[in-house]
Formats: C-alpha cells, sequence, structure tokens
C-alpha cells in the first residue's frame, strides 16, 4: 500500500527570516521525511532556499502594511492553498500570519496548525490595547477554536496574553525559548585585545528597537571615549515610512565614533571582533536572535528590561538590563563594561554558560518535530 508522505507548509513572512530564524528547523523535518514547502514573500533569497533542497512558494504579503485590500489578498491566497493541501501541518511564523492563515486554516478545514508567537511588536506595546489589536485577537480567539492545534511562545508574557484573552488552553501551548543557536557555529571566543572597544547593536534601524536611545547614550559617553569607543550600528532600514530615514541616520553617524554599516550578511565576524553588545530595544519582541548569539559567543550584553530582551539576560551575570528609552541608565552600564575587561570577560563566560543551557538549536529542532508529530 502506498502511504503518502506527510505534509509540511512553513509560512513565514519573507524569505531572509525564514533563512535567518527558520532554515534548520525546515531542514531538519525534510531529513525527518516530511515534504516541506516554505511559503514567504522573495525578497531576492529564492535561491539561497531552493539551494538547501527545499520548495518555496511565493506568498503575496506586506509585511509591516495595514491596506486592507493587500491583506485580504494575502488571506485568500492562502485559504485556497490549504483548501488544494487539507492533509497538512502548516506552521504560522509571526502574528500577521497567525492572523490570516489560522483563519484561512480553520475555514479550509486543515489537518493541524502550528502558530509560532515570535514577538507582538509595536501594537501590542502598550498597556492599554487598541479596537485594533482587540479585533485581531476576537479573529484569533476565533481561528483557535478547532481540534489539533498548537502555539509556542518565546516569553511568559505573550503565552499569557493568549490566555487572558481565551485564545489558548494550556495544553497547547508550547514554551521554546527563541529560536535557537547552533553552539558548533556559535563558539565561544575571548574578548579581542584591540586598544578600541567596540559595541554593537544588530536589528534594523526601527526607533523601537532603541537605536535612537543608543545614539544618545553615545553622545553621552562621547567626550570620555571618542578616542577609545567605537559603535557600530549593523542593520537596514525598514520600508516602514514612519520609520527612521536613510538621512536622519547618516547625520546622526560621523562615521567614526558612530558607524551605521547598513545590512550585513556577516554578523557573525562583527560579534567576534566586538567587546559588548548593546540592544536598548523596547519593541514587544519575542527573544530576539541577536541577543542569543551574543550569549553563544561571549559577549556581555546591555539590554532593556522588556518583554522578550530580558530574557536572554540574568541582570549582573551575563549583562545588564536597563529601564526603557532610559539613555543615561545604559550610558551608565556601558561605560562600567568599558573600563573594566574582567567583567566583560566574566560576563561573556556566563553568557555562554547560559547560551549552553537555554537556547541550543538541536533542542529546539527536536521540540519543534515533536510539535508536528503530535498533530
Amino acid at each position: 500500500m502506498h502511504t503518502r508522505m506527510k505534509e509540511l507548509l512553513m509560512i513565514v513572512n519573507e524569505d531572509r527570516f525564514f533563512l535567518s530564524h527558520r532554515k534548520d528547523i525546515a531542514l531538519a523535518a525534510q531529513k525527518d521525511g516530511w515534504d516541506v514547502t516554505i511559503v514567504c514573500k522573495d525578497t531576492g533569497q529564492r535561491q539561497d532556499v531552493e539551494a538547501l533542497g527545499l520548495r518555496m512558494m511565493e506568498l503575496p504579503i506586506n509585511p509591516t502594511g495595514t491596506d486592507i485590500r493587500q491583506e485580504f489578498k494575502t488571506f485568500l491566497f492562502l485559504l485556497k492553498l490549504y483548501r488544494r493541501h487539507k492533509e497538512a501541518i502548516v506552521h504560522h511564523v509571526g502574528m500577521k500570519l497567525i492572523l490570516w492563515g489560522g483563519l484561512a486554516a480553520k475555514l479550509a478545514g486543515i489537518r493541524g496548525v502550528v502558530n509560532a508567537v515570535s514577538g507582538l511588536g509595536v501594537m501590542f506595546s502598550t498597556d492599554h490595547l487598541s479596537f485594533m489589536a482587540k479585533g485581531i485577537l476576537w479573529i484569533v480567539r476565533f481561528s483557535h477554536h478547532r481540534k489539533n492545534i498548537k502555539d509556542i511562545f518565546q516569553n511568559d508574557e505573550d503565552k499569557q496574553l493568549f490566555l487572558q484573552n481565551y485564545i489558548i488552553n494550556e495544553q497547547d501551548s508550547v514554551y521554546i525559548k527563541g529560536s535557537g543557536i547552533d553552539l558548533r557555529t556559535y563558539t565561544y571566543e575571548p574578548q579581542p585585545s584591540d586598544a578600541v572597544i567596540r559595541i554593537l547593536f544588530t536589528a534594523r534601524m526601527l526607533k523601537e528597537k532603541g537605536v535612537l536611545v543608543l545614539i544618545k547614550a553615545a553622545n553621552i559617553l562621547r567626550k570620555d571615549y571618542k578616542d577609545r569607543v567605537e559603535f557600530l550600528l549593523c542593520g537596514g532600514l525598514s520600508n516602514n515610512p514612519k520609520a527612521i530615514q536613510k538621512n536622519e541616520l547618516e547625520q546622526m553617524c560621523d562615521g567614526r565614533y558612530i558607524q551605521w554599516l547598513g545590512f550585513r550578511s556577516d554578523v557573525r565576524e562583527l560579534l567576534v571582533n566586538s567587546h559588548i553588545m548593546a540592544f536598548p530595544s523596547y519593541y514587544r519582541e519575542g527573544v530576539p536572535k541577536s541577543l542569543i548569539e551574543a550569549c553563544a559567543t561571549g559577549r556581555p550584553i546591555v539590554t532593556t528590561n522588556s518583554i522578550g530582551c530580558k530574557d536572554t539576560v540574568d541582570d549582573g551575570s551575563n549583562g545588564f538590563l536597563t529601564p526603557p528609552q532610559d539613555a543615561t541608565a545604559l550610558a551608565e552600564k556601558l561605560r562600567i563594561l568599558i573600563e573594566h575587561p574582567e567583567i566583560r570577560e566574566e560576563m561573556g563566560k556566563n553568557g555562554r554558560a547560559k547560551a549552553e543551557r537555554e537556547f541550543s538549536l538541536d533542542d529546539v529542532i527536536r521540540k519543534h518535530l515533536d510539535i508536528y508529530h503530535s498533530l
């Protein structure tokens, strides 16, 4: 008797994000006997996805847009796709795809659904939810009313939001702290012996990621350290019209003390050659990948005591937590690390130990395969 291959559709906003955050899970599933298709927006890296031996399908989506016609197009595309693949397990990554993909999966009667809540972003960062945020939660509650569903949470606050809004039951939720790190690739590296101390920030250049707070902190420290320290801002601009614009950023960076490097694919090398990771985000993160990478490499971290970020730092052990949007507190903690190489080294070793305990990619992959099988 011919048995059909188990089918997995992984639905992600962009090929870039898939390659940086989910490719190892997809490859492990394929090795485990799943027929895997990646459904995402092609930003020019389709050939990199296909070079891994994975099928890719173009998803019509504007990851940051709110135009209802575009949103409806995304939803309709997924509904038609799921009607053709009813026996598949679908894995949605991120809130927008949980919203439209979840609704499409319910209406199409798809076999099993996995939702990865990888940070809830700006809309859910305030204490009082907006009308739109409440509307989204209402649709998500409707689409969750089904059998054979699992939600993956990276931090406890996101899970509590779903539980308090009666979206999911405790037994259908799984806690996986971040998307994991390959500890064989990201090995521990001792502090560089250079005279110049390099402080790295890696993220898209969004205000909510704390880039302006970091620039302000750098300027507080400028008179003491302008010849001894470099602040490296690594990341591309956002296509959101309200985001920081290129000319604004270039005005704030002098190219020496504060450098904007743009989008880079050699983040691992930048990390190895840096002394400190600074990430003052006040965005509602999942668990930031850049901070997990810093832990594994053995770099002390200064980040905020905000959702997602604080899950990567035991305050005073592998770094410092500061209040969100507080450039003065950020500058004070950076000053301690600039002045004390022995603290940087000690915190770096503690960070590596934390990565081995909590962020191993092998654990993350195993948990995902278990979820797929359970559905």
